[in-house]
């Protein structure tokens, strides 16, 4: 089985991540701020994905550093579980409806990082998350898998909604990016030679 285990210190985090990747959807996941909890255990189901995080962070200054490090260290851990990413899809992409919501992520497992977000969140929260800081969670993902992520709600009423919707369909195209494909087993998905 593919798996990882992360542990990433700063002097404004603490972030602990488990990873399988050929998991059965279990999760447990603390961070401090109990809607990213939320939008991790959705990852995880959907994506298929075992996945335990703990985060200790500055939240008494601003949840900044902790959301952005969580991403950081999921995508490391994404990194790590990989290994040589010989027989992965390497892309995937999911459309998430989410009652009067649509959002669209793609991500490309391709060596390079870049993320671009759009959630169209108006809300300044959700729950008890800063909804600023959504795109930073994906940018730290992006960061630490080097990654292209690319997150769109193309429409939708509920800010609640939107960020959820992003949320499943992240864990979804993951599952696919992740996945082997057999007639790919021994081959690196690039021309480049290295990914």
């Amino acid at each position: 089985m593919r798996r990882a285990l992360i542990d990433r210190r700063t002097a404004e985090t603490h972030i602990q991540v488990r990873l399988a990747i050929e998991g059965q959807g279990r999760y447990e996941n603390h961070t401090g701020i109990r809607f990213l909890d939320h939008m991790l255990d959705l990852v995880s189901r959907h994506g298929a994905f075992d996945l335990r995080v703990t985060a200790q962070g500055d939240l008494d200054v601003d949840q900044h550093h902790t959301v952005e490090d969580v991403g950081i260290a999921l995508g490391e851990a994404l990194t790590q579980a990989l290994g040589n990413k010989k027989g992965i899809n390497r892309a995937g992409y999911f459309v998430m409806p989410m009652d009067e919501t649509l959002a669209v992520v793609a991500i490309d497992l391709g060596g390079r990082s870049h993320a671009v977000i759009d959630t169209r969140v108006t809300a300044r929260l959700v729950g008890d998350l800063q909804t600023e800081l959504v795109p930073d969670f994906f940018e730290g993902v992006a960061m630490g898998a080097r990654a292209n992520v690319h997150v769109k709600v193309l429409y939708g009423r509920s800010n609640h909604h939107k960020i959820e919707a992003c949320f499943k369909a992240f864990g979804r195209a993951l599952r696919v990016a992740c996945a082997k494909d057999r007639q790919l087993a021994r081959m690196l998905p690039t021309t480049k030679g290295l990914l």
